[in-house]
């Protein structure tokens, strides 16, 4: 049994705290008021996680993901187009409120099938429950009827965590109804019969009606009650939540009492998460207000394992930042690392070491079946630094076949096609979110004269990506690019590595007489444009030979 890993923990403790059972049941959810953003995707993935470490133990577990697309529509986000119209729409079932795309039956689902559409790329396939199709169909009219038998309790349970000026006045019913007529929720409850009848009145168009709670459309449990009436209705044995949800007092501790003393189900094993912050694009992450990051914005940038290697790598608890700037690079060598350490590419420490690092890139790889593959059953990868392909792409203008091709290596169809995955996202990283000073594009091979009229022409039109500190080179400088070009461009297959290459590039600049920092800036301007580069002995050994010496002609 695997249990080196924060998630093969939590499956221990689900196994231990519940016992042994045919069928596991484990949960996760969202309101789709917006746009579902990263930070909602680490429940997502977290509850996936412990899902396969539970069968990767050999037990038969369900992974069900709610959308409570039943709740009200309090406030359209500021990226929602139509904002004029879905205003119409406020304190409707969000399944009421229409698609301002018109792409979809209705909002929620436009919120749902963008999540539904993109999951599976990171090997994640949840069963889906819809509530507002639960709710409408009478599936929890016993739980709702159970609620108003046991209103007092579910009073007093609330009030044990609420101060003096927030406990329960008056008259308090655990459900709200969304008006028959309007739609709107703006009702008042006027009695329960004390079966299945539930009479109320809406305070915006005057409807008054009595409702069948065994065939009602819109009654619906308020949310400290949903949530445990759903986790025995579901028989629900693992849920994490938030740390909101898990504040002294919060929903979650409402919600296990409702759940044993209501509803007499023991609430399921959970941990906390923590928040994620983002880097390198700027504001807060929030459905409500539309300023979000989702998981389609990450995998634009991250491969869907090293998206998955930054949750499995890192303990839920544990707030952590996803960046979009020149940090892309370290995570995708700390990938990188891991992998070597569970191919014994490279070592680690001890054996503890190993089998951390091996299961976390287990859990990081793509699955169908919801199991972690083992390495034994994977095949070897071929690694390209992320930085170094960077390089590659922008050297052939962003042509990804021809970077790979440069690239070289004998390759397996599916190493080549983890290697293009990778070129994608980092081709997006260069041209959306990279820093200026990155990018660059080799110039075209013309005169000398030609050539500082043509990057001054990149410069001032914001072409060739970043091409925008060039400057004439002195006499001398041409002079170090000639000798540079003639000692070391042309023989370049010579070096053998990187560092022979770099000492024939200081001997080139004492050749000139000047120093190296002086050469590299040179070469900078003569090849891209501008002032700072790749690292300068790695990028001409890149480089074709015959493409450099095209662009130094005529130095």
């Amino acid at each position: 049994m695997k249990t080196n890993h924060w998630a093969d923990e939590a499956a221990a403790k689900i196994i231990f705290e519940k016992g042994e059972k045919e069928l596991f049941t484990c949960a996760s959810g969202i309101t789709p008021s917006g746009s579902v953003h990263i930070g909602n995707f680490r429940e997502i993935i977290s509850v996936e996680l412990v899902v396969r470490a539970l069968r990767d133990m050999g037990k038969n577990v369900r992974f069900i993901y709610s959308w409570d697309d039943y709740d009200v529509f309090r406030k359209v986000p500021a990226n929602m187009p139509k904002q004029d119209e879905l205003k119409n729409y406020l304190r409707f079932p969000i399944t009421m409120v229409p698609d301002p795309w018109e792409r979809d039956a209705n909002y929620a689902r436009y919120h749902e099938v963008d999540v539904e559409n993109t999951l599976p790329r990171v090997g994640i396939f949840p069963d889906y429950i819809y509530q507002a199709e639960k709710y409408r169909n009478s599936d929890y009219a016993q739980g709702i009827r159970k609620a108003l038998e046991k209103c007092d309790i579910l009073k007093n349970i609330l009030d044990k965590f609420r101060d003096e000026d927030h406990k329960i006045q008056g008259e308090w019913w655990p459900v709200s109804i969304f008006c028959e007529k309007c739609n709107k929720d703006e009702t008042e409850i006027e009695s329960w019969d004390g079966e299945w009848g539930l009479s109320y009145k809406c305070k915006l168009c005057g409807c008054q009606e009595k409702l069948d709670i065994q065939n009602a459309k819109g009654i619906k449990l308020s949310w400290r009650i949903d949530w445990p009436m759903r986790w025995e209705y579901e028989k629900v044995d693992f849920e994490p939540a938030g740390k909101d949800h898990h504040s002294q007092g919060g929903s979650f501790d409402t919600a296990k009492h409702v759940c044993k003393d209501v509803y007499g189900w023991s609430a399921p094993i959970t941990f906390r998460y923590d928040f994620i912050g983002t880097k390198g694009l700027p504001g807060k992450m929030s459905s409500s207000s539309g300023n979000v990051i989702t998981l389609n914005d990450v995998l634009n940038v991250y491969t869907p394992e090293v998206t998955r290697f930054l949750f499995a790598g890192t303990r839920p608890n544990t707030e952590f930042t996803i960046s979009f700037d020149l940090d892309v690079i370290k995570i995708y060598e700390d990938y990188d690392k891991n992998e070597r350490i569970a191919w014994k590419m490279e070592a680690a420490k001890d054996e503890t070491a190993y089998q951390k690092e091996k299961r976390i890139y287990e859990l990081s790889q793509v699955s169908i079946d919801g199991k972690s593959p083992s390495i034994e059953d994977m095949e070897k990868p071929h690694q390209i630094p992320f930085r170094h392909l960077c390089n590659l792409i922008q050297i052939a203008d962003g042509d990804i076949d021809k970077a790979l091709t440069d690239a070289g290596g004998d390759l397996t169809p599916k190493q080549i096609s983890a290697l293009k995955t990778k070129a994608q996202c980092a081709l997006y990283w260069i041209e959306n979110c990279a820093p200026e000073d990155f990018r660059f594009r080799l110039l075209p091979a013309v005169t000398t004269e030609e050539h500082h009229t043509e990057t001054r022409r990149h410069g001032e039109h914001g072409e060739g990506k970043g091409n925008s500190t060039t400057r004439s080179l002195s006499d001398i400088e041409k002079n170090a690019i000639r000798i540079l070009r003639d000692d070391v461009i042309s023989k370049i297959e010579e070096f053998p590595d990187d560092k022979t290459c770099a000492t024939a590039i200081y001997a080139a600049a004492e050749k000139a007489g000047i120093d190296g920092k002086a050469l590299f800036s040179a070469a900078y301007q003569a090849l891209i444009g501008k002032e700072q580069g790749p690292r300068l002995a790695s990028f001409l050994r890149t480089i074709n030979k015959e493409r450099l010496l095209s662009i130094l002609k005529d130095y």
